[in-house]
């Protein structure tokens, strides 16, 4: 079997991904009209979707101070899009390197285009963080280890499938959260321009893992299912709630960061997992489909 073999299927499916990345190519000068700025006056996500919604905790913030922390979750948000894709980026090269001659053309050709489109993407969110005037949040240390140390050592299958999950998760994220018309304007808009692209790049995660486990051997199957319960089993508590946020308030947060109690209360409230079960659905039923969840 090839290295990130594709059945019939997926292969039709990742030619038409190439001829769509070839004529809807993101231009970072013209993807969002960067001249109307950044009103920070208006919400950059729906307010019941901030992390501490339905707790005891936002009950105690003024309104100046329940905005400001929306703004800081965007930034967390855009962080996690920032620190994945430069990361991302040399992972995919390196399987285009080290595994050049046991690709098809097809996904060698994709995996570049991958990589291309991604490198625009955190240059769009640099500049976008920077004009709004926001922080860029660290990235877990677990997460960085994975994507830096251990998925170059392990299958591309592994590493596809596992950065497919750290992409959906943001992805799905971001666009519950933002598509709406009383949300900041060139927010909803980057958002949505991000989106045309990473649908593709979805699509290629889910086919390339899909093919795999239709060749794979048992044992090969449940290592797959099992790294993925893992990284689940942290990404969407991370993902959920970022204790960071405190060093970036301009105020006192009524959850510290190293409150590891209230931490967990806020991640595992009922509007939180609530919202998770929403927003997260697609993803949730393909992990089910495949048995890793």
């Amino acid at each position: 079997m090839s290295v990130l073999f594709l059945n019939d299927s997926a292969q039709r499916g990742v030619v038409n991904l190439i001829a769509k990345s070839h004529e809807q190519q993101m231009n970072l000068v013209y993807a969002l009209p960067w001249s109307q700025g950044v009103d920070k006056k208006l919400a950059p996500k729906r307010p019941e979707q901030c992390w501490i919604a339905g707790t005891l905790y936002l009950e105690q913030l003024t309104e100046d101070q329940r905005h400001e922390l929306l703004w800081q979750e965007t930034a967390r948000d855009i962080s996690m899009f920032i620190n994945l894709e430069q990361t991302l980026t040399p992972l995919y090269m390196g399987y285009v390197n080290k595994h050049a001659d046991d690709l098809s053309s097809d996904v060698r050709d994709y995996l570049m285009l991958f990589s291309k489109e991604e490198i625009v993407h955190t240059l769009m969110f640099q500049r976008y963080m920077k004009m709004a005037g926001l922080p860029l949040y660290r990235s877990p240390e677990n997460l960085r280890q994975l994507l830096t140390i251990q998925l170059p050592a392990m299958a591309p299958e592994i590493g596809v499938c596992c950065t497919l999950i750290l992409e959906w998760v943001a992805e799905l994220g971001a666009m519950h959260a933002s598509q709406y018309d009383d949300i900041e304007p060139l927010t909803r808009k980057m958002f949505h321009e991000h989106h045309v692209e990473e649908s593709r790049h979805i699509a290629f995660g889910r086919w390339v893992t899909e093919s795999y486990l239709e060749q794979a051997s048992e044992p090969q199957t449940q290592q797959l299912r099992g790294v993925l319960r893992g990284l689940m089993s942290q990404l969407i508590p991370q993902f959920t709630y970022n204790p960071e946020i405190g060093d970036h308030l301009s105020f006192e947060f009524p959850v510290g960061c190293k409150d590891e109690a209230r931490i967990a209360e806020v991640r595992g409230s009922a509007a939180n997992t609530a919202l998770n079960e929403k927003r997260f659905a697609p993803l949730y039923a393909w992990l089910k489909k495949l048995e890793a969840l």
